[in-house]
């Protein structure tokens, strides 16, 4: 199975793609190492992780998935959040990303929602394959401490 959940012995691979999607996509990145284990592998965790490997070499990490519940009231049940999807470049056109999505789609009854950074033709192009579409009429906010 390419696609497993981590575990807290992944958590300098888990940095290491935050730290390549970020200078990937061009992003100033603020990451505590221990702070983040917690959030992931403490007693309350507030998000998980998904880790792609290439078919047959399982102590690979191709890439993940960095996620956390929602709920919408309107639908009246939970979906998930994809903060990132990241593949690693030698790894990518091998259906992994497509492969981290499906999980997360079997994984919930409910929306799979995320965003993607405007002018990225590939991931749009790669998203629509799938099916996935924009959310027309939505514009997101943020608040920051």
């Amino acid at each position: 199975m390419p696609v497993r959940d981590a575990v807290s012995e992944d958590l300098e691979e888990i940095c290491a793609l935050i730290e390549e999607h970020a200078v990937y996509e061009n992003h100033d990145l603020k990451l505590d190492r221990a702070e983040l284990g917690g959030h992931l592998f403490g007693p309350d965790p507030k998000a998980w992780v998904l880790i792609a490997t290439p078919p047959g070499e399982p102590t690979t990490v191709a890439g993940f998935a960095f996620c956390s519940w929602n709920f919408s009231t309107w639908e009246g049940r939970p979906g998930i959040w994809l903060d990132d999807l990241f593949v690693r470049p030698a790894y990518r056109r091998h259906g992994l990303g497509g492969e981290l999505l499906g999980e997360l789609r079997r994984r919930t009854t409910g929306r799979v929602e995320w965003d993607m950074q405007a002018g990225n033709e590939k991931a749009e192009a790669f998203y629509a394959q799938l099916g996935a579409e924009p959310v027309p009429g939505w514009i997101r906010y943020r608040w920051r401490p």
